[in-house]
């Protein structure tokens, strides 16, 4: 097969989604609408895509730094919009691939089947179709007695007959590259929106004499595309089904696979379970036999064999093989927790390595921060490690006991097997196997309380 490449219709408002940010950047899974079409293509094999970009053009652009940009100025409609990226594919002479952006269910194996169905068949265009038990707002496929597809009209310009038809355009098409773009020169507006409609382009083809198919999808779900926010959770929830199913079947437990949101590049392995109320988005990788949740969110994260992470927030981070996170923690970018470690009840580490069975058991904040092995930092204590200006680093030795409520004033080291008693603000290095230790003088003023009530009561 010729190279391929794809046009994707990025450019519109939104208007239904009453947002002050474009359609295609929504977000399904922690995904924005445009990518998943980009993706799709890449993955059935496409070599160049253009995206057509017009409203909110710099979030979208921002979305698609992998393709080529094209920009419609003017919202004059999707046959406008497609033309808009005719400079770009100027040279190319091949298959083309016309995309929605709001299109976020189709399956790479769709479009590649497509693909191939236009070089098999002939075809100047092959288009999808899908039959939809309500298929209000589609335009309608219309066929010739033959059964040969005629046109496609637009749903406010159906006429009762055609509106009686189940079977509608997707909006994805495979045309020939150099035919496409001379159909929609031939466009023209007048219609009910009085927009150049792309659709238009099928019954320019046949009035040409030129071949056109249609391939009806065996999923309809793969046709949703978004116009409004019910629209948006309703194709999360499919793809939600999606994914789950596949990881599932694949050997991943889930309490309650409707209670658990997994995102598109989110890898699983086996023996995994993950309780309700969970998130994984992002690259985030769980490794073999590890446990997650209930009630956590991780993204971009990795989490090692036998590993457990329980009601906690993980982010950019890596949790080491058999290592434990909360319940209630916050583990923030940059944190490396190594084989068996533990970050218990309410602790917050941030860009630091915890080091192989080292324990932040409880009510403990670590920052820009290097623990060693075989460290305990018991309740209470913190890294004091922003100084106003900037952030400084705390070094703890392997072995070393960090007693409850310490203050370790960074930049500051303690040695290895060192410790530091309960109640301390540590400015000094403690060196290897020395007691760190500094608290002011007690003092106990007598019969205080008394004369503090007699005070009060007067």
């Amino acid at each position: 097969m010729k190279q391929a490449a794809a046009i994707v219709l990025a450019a519109g408002e939104g208007t239904r989604m009453r947002s002050s940010l474009p359609k295609v950047a929504h977000e399904i899974l922690g995904v924005p609408l445009v990518r998943f079409v980009v993706d799709a293509a890449r993955d059935a094999g496409v070599g160049r895509v253009v995206t057509v970009i017009g409203h909110g053009a710099d979030a979208v652009s921002a979305l698609v730094t992998d393709t080529e940009i094209a920009v419609q100025n003017e919202q004059l409609g999707t046959g406008h919009a497609t033309r808009c990226a005719g400079a770009a594919l100027a040279d190319f002479d091949g298959p083309v691939l016309v995309l929605a952006g709001d299109v976020p269910l189709l399956r790479p194996e769709t479009l590649a089947r497509l693909l191939s169905d236009w070089e098999a068949s002939g075809a100047d265009c092959v288009m999808l179709s899908a039959r939809l038990a309500d298929p209000t707002g589609y335009g309608r496929v219309i066929r010739d007695a033959s059964g040969h597809v005629e046109a496609i009209v637009e749903h406010k310009d159906c006429d009762p007959e055609q509106l009686a038809a189940d079977e509608c355009n997707v909006g994805v098409y495979c045309f020939d590259a150099v035919r496409l773009f001379a159909a929609l020169e031939r466009l023209s507006p007048a219609n009910a929106q009085g927009e150049y409609y792309l659709t238009d382009t099928i019954a320019i083809l046949r009035a040409d004499g030129a071949k056109v198919e249609a391939l009806t999808l065996d999923d309809a779900d793969e046709s949703h595309g978004i116009n409004t926010r019910v629209q948006l959770a309703n194709a999360a929830r499919i793809l939600q089904h999606r994914i789950n199913r596949v990881h599932m079947l694949a050997g991943v437990t889930m309490v309650d696979p409707g209670l658990v949101w997994v995102g598109p590049k989110v890898k699983l392995g086996r023996d995994v379970v993950i309780g309700p109320m969970c998130e994984l988005m992002g690259t985030t990788e769980i490794a073999d036999g590890a446990c997650i949740g209930p009630g956590t969110r991780l993204r971009d994260s990795f989490v090692g064999a036998g590993a457990t992470v329980e009601q906690s927030v993980v982010r950019e981070a890596r949790i080491g093989e058999g290592a434990s996170v909360g319940p209630n923690a916050f583990i923030r970018p940059g944190t490396v927790m190594g084989p068996g470690s533990k970050a218990g009840s309410f602790v917050e580490v941030k860009n630091s390595t915890i080091g192989e069975g080292s324990k932040v058991p409880h009510l403990s904040y670590v920052g820009d921060s290097t623990v060693g092995s075989g460290v305990n930092i018991g309740a209470g204590s913190i890294t004091c490690n922003y100084d106003g200006h900037e952030k400084n680093r705390t070094v703890i030795g392997d072995d070393a006991f960090i007693g409850s409520a310490t203050m370790l004033v960074a930049p500051v080291e303690v040695g290895k097997g060192a410790m530091t008693a309960a109640g301390s603000a540590i400015s000094k290095d403690v060196p290897p196997g020395a007691l760190g230790i500094e608290r002011a003088l007690q003092r106990n003023i007598e019969g205080w309380t008394a004369r503090r009530n007699a005070e009060t009561d007067e």
